[in-house]
């Protein structure tokens, strides 16, 4: 059973989420928060798999709500809810440690799909829509030296690691890379959680965030 937290601080919105989430096989709603502070308490003191966020609350935001909810170390991952596709406040949330994001108006069976894709670990955002969304904001958000740098996290990767970390950051799907570097999909699954855990990244997204904040992937001009 997937458990999930509502955070969204206008009624009607957070009533429908739990109406479809309370008719849904294998999800039970835990809990409802109005605002960001509450989402918080809430997530600390429940625990629940997955926290749909609003990015708009009053009061402390979702994006800062989501920055203390991963901070906290937990298991529970954000799902940011977001009105507009390419949203700064969504690329905000996925900076700050969220798993994905949909849109408010997403079809049901999405929501769903997509509630079950972070519980399990993976990310809502596909890698060319990651890709996409970062080029289109990295120039707000990444150095202005955006050239390559250390980062310590990048020493305990393997040669083959590293380059799939690279592939990653390009928005290569596992099939690419397996084409790429000649290799099963089953292997690259392995190579991608091995680089996941050493660079201590939840899921694909926070991986290609640290690919270009280091320097591997350059934003496309």
């Amino acid at each position: 059973m997937t458990t999930i937290l509502i955070a969204d601080d206008q009624p009607l919105p957070r009533m429908g989420f739990r109406m479809l989430l309370d008719g849904s096989p294998g999800v039970s709603v835990v809990g409802e928060a109005d605002n960001g502070a509450q989402a918080v308490r809430m997530a600390a003191e429940l625990s629940p798999d997955v926290v749909l966020m609003d990015v708009r609350m009053p009061g402390l935001d979702g994006i800062e709500a989501t920055r203390r909810i991963v901070a906290a170390g937990g298991r529970t991952r954000v799902l940011i809810l977001t009105t507009f596709d390419l949203d700064d406040y969504a690329y905000a949330g996925l900076r700050a440690g969220a798993s994905g994001f949909l849109l408010k108006d997403v079809r049901p069976t999405e929501l769903l799909a997509g509630i079950q894709a972070v519980a399990t670990g993976d990310a809502v955002v596909s890698p060319r829509l990651t890709r996409r969304l970062l080029d289109a904001h990295a120039h707000d958000v990444l150095a202005p030296d955006a050239g390559p740098r250390t980062d310590p996290r990048l020493a305990a990767l393997t040669e083959r690691e590293h380059e799939v970390l690279v592939a990653i950051g390009t928005g290569w799907t596992n099939a690419e890379i397996a084409e790429r570097f000649v290799l099963t999909e089953s292997t690259v699954k392995k190579h991608v959680g091995r680089v996941l855990a050493k660079v201590g990244a939840r899921d694909r997204i926070q991986a290609v965030i640290l690919a270009y904040d280091a320097g591997l992937v350059a934003p496309r001009q």
